[in-house]
């Protein structure tokens, strides 16, 4: 289904030039243009594959961290208790991950670089607000709740910078035919962040 999707759009596009071209012979230069464009809807297309892929991936590893931190870090109301330091680490090895996983990134046109961007966004602040849960744990009684109210805020930072990410590939699913395509991190009010707008995977 999704390489039928692609070869839809790029095959439309070939289909347009190619007709173009015995109505209105182009230039080697026009033709050249032409051939750079298609590739680059092809490339893109691929890309809004690999990079929903990835989100999910990276979701199965963040998620948990999330909604612990949500518990631990109610966006509305008081700190719960202080979470061990081991599970703090655990947090920490997932971030830690779903950051490295946006080095390095392929080349792509300005709309997948836009989700691209957020999504990587979103996961470093997760991961500052877990760095900095972690000295609120190790800190003085009265240095904690200042460290625990910035971890907070990075929290919802980084949901709601994550949120972006998926609200723009979504659309971007839906523009090269494989329908609403939904990878958000778990929200909650006052967190800023744009969610799933309730559409059925694929349509």
């Amino acid at each position: 289904m999704i390489a039928a999707a692609v070869a839809l759009v790029v095959g439309g596009l070939i289909g347009g030039l190619v007709g173009g071209a015995v109505a209105d012979p182009r230039s080697d230069t026009q033709r050249r243009i032409d051939e750079l464009q298609v590739a680059e809807v092809k490339r893109d297309a691929d890309q809004v594959v690999a990079l929903t892929d990835q989100a999910r991936r990276i979701l199965e590893l963040l998620g948990p961290a999330v909604e612990q931190l949500a518990t631990a870090l109610p966006p509305k109301g008081a700190p719960g208790p202080l979470v061990e330091q081991g599970k703090v680490d655990g947090w920490k090895a997932a971030t830690r991950k779903g950051v490295e996983e946006f080095k390095d990134p392929p080349s792509a046109g300005t709309a997948v670089n836009i989700a691209r961007g957020s999504l990587a966004g979103g996961a470093r602040q997760l991961d500052l607000a877990v760095d900095t849960y972690a000295a609120a744990v190790k800190a003085p009684e009265a240095d904690r709740a200042a460290l625990l109210s910035l971890a907070s805020r990075q929290r919802d930072l980084a949901v709601a910078g994550w949120s972006v990410g998926a609200t723009q590939l979504d659309q971007l699913n839906v523009d090269i035919g494989r329908g609403h395509q939904h990878a958000f991190l778990p929200s909650a009010p006052g967190q800023e962040a744009m969610t799933s707008d309730g559409s059925k995977e694929g349509e």
